[in-house]
């Protein structure tokens, strides 16, 4: 059986994933941009603040987790609205479907919202890529609580 709580906790679960391969790559230089320094910069920036970068972290990786467990909560909500059976709404495609959009939200709204530009142009002509993978890595996981937790 699904339930909202079942969404939180496997978005929670897959945006801590999501949002460690993000920092890591990001520290590694890898990558041009950290979600969680996103989320924190832009969240101290719209209240007009500006802590030391640990606050920064911190606030982002709690700002990431929420957003993260209200995205799996969507999810689930949205399967049940639809009255879908607890086997499809387990399965990749509608999964990979549902992350698709995220990430194209990600590119067309939330990075321009937090400053980064359309598709995150500000930090990289390659942060489409950067997200599609980071996007990537929260369908397969969230896939995986989901097939443990449904």
């Amino acid at each position: 059986m699904h339930s909202l709580m079942t969404g939180l906790i496997a978005g929670v679960l897959s945006g801590a994933i999501m949002g460690l391969f993000s920092h890591i790559l990001f520290r590694l230089g890898l990558f041009h941009s950290s979600l969680i320094l996103i989320d924190g910069s832009f969240f101290f920036r719209t209240i007009k603040r500006q802590p030391p970068s640990a606050i920064i972290s911190v606030s982002g990786l709690g700002i990431h987790l929420l957003t993260s467990a209200l995205f799996g909560g969507f999810y689930l909500a949205g399967a049940a609205f639809l009255g879908l059976d607890p086997g499809v709404v387990r399965s990749l495609l509608p999964i990979s479907i549902y992350t698709v959009f995220l990430w194209l939200s990600m590119l067309f709204a939330a990075l321009p919202i937090a400053g980064q530009g359309v598709m995150g142009r500000k930090s990289s002509p390659y942060s489409w890529l950067e997200q599609l993978i980071l996007h990537g890595i929260f369908a397969v996981f969230f896939y995986l609580c989901l097939r443990l937790l449904v």
